[in-house]
């Protein structure tokens, strides 16, 4: 004679009762969140799926282009560095934090924290550029003089870090530049124009023309971190290309506001 059926006895996470009687084991299906970083067409997005589903333990892969995120429900923890390694190299995946994981004022320290120790790569690089543009003008000094060397050293910096991995490249800047995203080949040779651009500055040929196509591209760019920053997505900035993982942040904005407001002076001197 079978015992009675006590429901408690039953961890209702592991099992459920059949109407035969008999029982069958229900495994836990655990989803996560992560952000993926260099997804900018629905070919990345199927790239992601493909390669993160190929993994053992994944049930199902959906991946939010808009929002650069990918929720994974996989049957046992898998490991952030195991899912890194299963995606090509264009694509950074990191795990989301949520908001109520730490304290509201310990969240913000952190978060603060982190992104100053992010950005400290382009803090120094500029220091340097406006040094060396105070410098080469400090016995017979110059104002006019002194931002096209800034605005000629800052094109010539900033292009040769993007220089360094060029195929790498054109797929971050796509992420936010409105041309780059409609016109590709305009990513790849972003960072020739760039070093062109600093080679009239500094040697002064034709710089009407350079302060012109300083005010375009920069402005179209200037455009798409505004839209980028509003949106609150979290994407990386090609600014100093790929070999430096820098946070699309205010700073970012700040920077070519610099240089769109250095190009209107100049220009308004000039003419």
């Amino acid at each position: 004679m079978l015992a009675p059926y006590n429901k408690k006895s039953l961890p209702s996470s592991d099992t459920s009762r059949l109407a035969s009687g008999s029982f069958v084991k229900i495994q836990n299906i655990m989803t996560h969140t992560y952000k993926i970083d260099g997804m900018i067409c629905n070919s990345c997005k199927a790239s992601v799926e493909k390669h993160l589903s190929g993994l053992e333990g994944v049930t199902k892969v959906n991946v939010d282009l808009e929002k650069g995120e990918a929720k994974v429900s996989m049957k046992k923890h898998i490991s952030t560095e195991v899912l890194k390694n299963a995606l090509p190299d264009k694509y950074t995946l990191t795990e989301r934090t949520e908001k109520n994981e730490l304290p509201k004022e310990d969240s913000f320290d952190f978060q603060e924290e982190s992104k100053w120790k992010q950005l400290k790569p382009l803090f120094l690089i500029l220091f340097y550029i406006s040094v060396a543009s105070i410098l080469m003008h400090r016995q017979d000094w110059d104002t006019q003089a002194m931002m096209f060397d800034f605005m000629g050293l800052f094109f010539i910096v900033f292009s040769f870090f993007k220089m360094l991995d060029l195929q790498g490249f054109p797929d971050s800047f796509r992420m936010y530049d409105p041309l780059a995203k409609r016109v590709p080949i305009y990513a790849k040779i972003y960072p020739f124009i760039e070093t062109i651009l600093g080679l009239m500055f500094l040697l002064r040929f034709k710089v009407e023309i350079a302060l012109i196509v300083t005010l375009v591209i920069l402005g179209i760019t200037t455009i798409g971190v505004t839209k980028t920053l509003l949106d609150k997505r979290s994407i990386r900035c090609a600014c100093l290309g790929t070999a430096l993982k820098l946070p699309m942040t205010e700073a970012t904005f700040i920077e070519n506001a610099i240089m769109l407001v250095m190009a209107v002076i100049l220009l308004i001197n000039i003419f």
